[in-house]
């Protein structure tokens, strides 16, 4: 999920760094600590963006468990 993200904000030309505003959606909050493991692989812990998280019943495919949605600043 994280790969993701950083292969979009490298096609623009920015970088996880950049990021300022995270929102992570999930369907199940116990996948929580999986997300937060991961993320913090991808993002400073020492600079951290804002973040959001949202439980949802659901995404626009069934078969998704979570949706990250992120802001960069340049």
């Amino acid at each position: 999920m994280f790969e993701n993200l950083a292969a979009a904000l490298a096609a623009a030309g920015a970088g996880m760094e950049q990021i300022v505003k995270l929102t992570i959606f999930l369907v199940d909050l116990g996948d929580l600590d999986a997300v937060r493991q991961v993320r913090d692989e991808f993002i400073s812990l020492d600079r951290p963006p804002a973040s959001s998280l949202v439980q949802v019943s659901g995404l626009v495919n069934v078969a998704f468990r979570v949706e990250i949605d992120a802001l960069a600043a340049g």
